[in-house]
């Protein structure tokens, strides 16, 4: 069986029902959204490489505490005073997915006094 990338292609796929029966499910009619946050933090009194790794490891912890979505950060390795964090959710809603990870940027700039949140982009896939 071949599936389709496209959007709108209608993929038909075999449920897992009991062995004997030929029933085909239709998966069409399911959505699933791929919300994606990244976030640029500016970390104006780090000193070393260090100092910003423990002020990030510090963001992903509490945001992996607090919400559940997937954090990295994902640019800016090798940068004293500067971050990109990639953030992530799956739903079916686009809206609870977009507010979700605005919550997230929201929590992560009221709490944190060392790190400030420089800019952000959100998109749903």
């Amino acid at each position: 069986m071949r599936l389709s990338t496209q959007p709108s292609a209608r993929v038909t796929l075999p449920s897992r029902a009991r062995a004997g029966h030929s029933e085909i499910t239709d998966y069409s009619n399911r959505t699933m959204v791929v919300g994606i946050c990244t976030l640029t933090l500016d970390i104006p009194h780090s000193k070393s490489l260090k100092d910003k790794r423990r002020v990030i490891k510090s963001v992903i912890a509490r945001v992996r505490n607090q919400f559940n979505v997937s954090i990295a950060e994902v640019d800016d390795n090798d940068v004293w005073h500067s971050a990109v964090i990639g953030i992530a959710c799956v739903s079916n809603d686009p809206a609870y997915a977009h507010g979700l990870l605005e919550k997230v940027v929201q929590a992560i700039a009221s709490s944190r006094f060392d790190a400030n949140v420089a800019d952000y982009e959100v998109e749903m896939l």
